[in-house]
């Protein structure tokens, strides 16, 4: 089953490489955008999302934190920073990119799986988990933590040391080729029309896992379009980060920035399963990530409550989210604060 984002909007240490990865002569071949995608329902238009209106039924009902637990703050919280920002440096820029390539060259940690790299690991976790984290209010706390988990794999693993980088697309929404992100000097192009990324440092990755459920061998593709990508501005960030209730605003989420970002970047990124297999996932995800943290920062109330269905029945605080074993399990009230203890994390803005 093959399913895009517009069809879900909806419903140990490894050595660091430097440079980009060697071209292969066995390149592996662009699979057509069609194959990434299957399109039955648009995403969000802005004037869906101000209508400030549930976009798939949930329960209205609001599971709170009434433990009355001490909270354990952490005194240092590492800071995510955005992509263009002067406060990032080249070198931590690159330090991201080699812990990435330092993931792709080390072997599999998971017996049995298709995963044919450690990076695969987490292309292989998201395609298992596909069908119980989109399409319902588990979305934005499952990729959470599954962007935690991610940073920390890079750290404990790969010798990151520099600060997550994050993708603010409301300042290159419609323009996303314009972003030094995707040029040859980071991540390659954007707009060739669904053939290989051949420039940058991830230029003729080949990915084994996807499309959609299956495991056929294809390059890292990308189809930009900017119509799409410009439906990831401010106004449509805006638009659900002013509905209230997280169910509310998590529907939203879901299908407007997030669904037309990786819609927008196409072919890799339009797999709703296998997305993951594009490094630029994780930048995009920062951003869905940080518009949550800016939301749930308007009112303590919404980092000790939630709301909505999940998978198996209404979402409460102690619904477990699980990383199937390459992290332990943790419960949505360890996911709701980035300030506590575990996460530990703040954006830069």
């Amino acid at each position: 089953m093959r399913l895009s984002f517009i069809s879900l909007s909806l419903a140990s240490a490894a050595a660091v490489i430097a440079g980009p990865l060697s071209p292969r002569a066995d390149v592996a071949p662009a699979l057509p955008p069609s194959a990434f995608n299957t399109t039955h329902n648009a995403p969000l238009t802005l004037d869906d999302a101000k209508k400030k209106q549930l976009i798939v039924p949930g329960s209205t009902k609001v599971s709170s934190d009434d433990s009355f637990r001490v909270k354990a703050l952490c005194s240092n919280p590492s800071y995510r920073r955005e992509w263009h920002s002067s406060s990032l440096t080249d070198a931590q820029r690159q330090n991201f990119v080699d812990a990435i390539k330092c993931l792709m060259k080390a072997p599999s940690k998971v017996p049995g799986s298709t995963a044919k790299n450690r990076y695969e690991d987490l292309v292989r976790l998201h395609q298992k988990f596909t069908p119980t984290v989109h399409g319902n209010r588990l979305f934005l706390v499952w990729h959470r933590y599954y962007l935690w988990t991610f940073e920390d794999i890079l750290r404990k693993e790969c010798k990151f040391t520099a600060p997550l980088p994050w993708f603010d697309e409301t300042k290159y929404s419609g323009r996303f080729s314009q972003s030094s992100i995707f040029s040859k000097k980071w991540f390659g192009s954007i707009a060739i029309q669904g053939r290989c990324v051949t420039d940058g440092q991830f230029a003729n990755t080949v990915l084994n896992i996807g499309p959609g459920t299956g495991a056929t061998r294809h390059c890292l593709s990308r189809n930009g379009d900017g119509e799409k990508t410009k439906n990831t501005n401010a106004a449509m960030v805006k638009a659900c980060n002013d509905r209230d209730g997280f169910a509310n605003m998590a529907a939203c989420a879901e299908g407007g920035a997030h669904a037309w970002g990786h819609n927008g970047i196409g072919s890799v990124m339009a797999d709703v399963y296998a997305s993951v297999g594009d490094p630029t996932f994780w930048l995009h995800h920062a951003f869905i990530d940080r518009n949550f943290r800016v939301w749930q920062n308007q009112k303590a109330s919404r980092r000790t409550s939630i709301d909505g269905q999940g998978p198996n029945g209404a979402l409460t605080m102690d619904t477990v989210v699980s990383m199937d074993g390459i992290r332990p399990n943790v419960r949505i009230r360890d996911l709701m604060d980035t300030f506590e203890q575990g996460l530990c994390y703040r954006y830069d803005y």
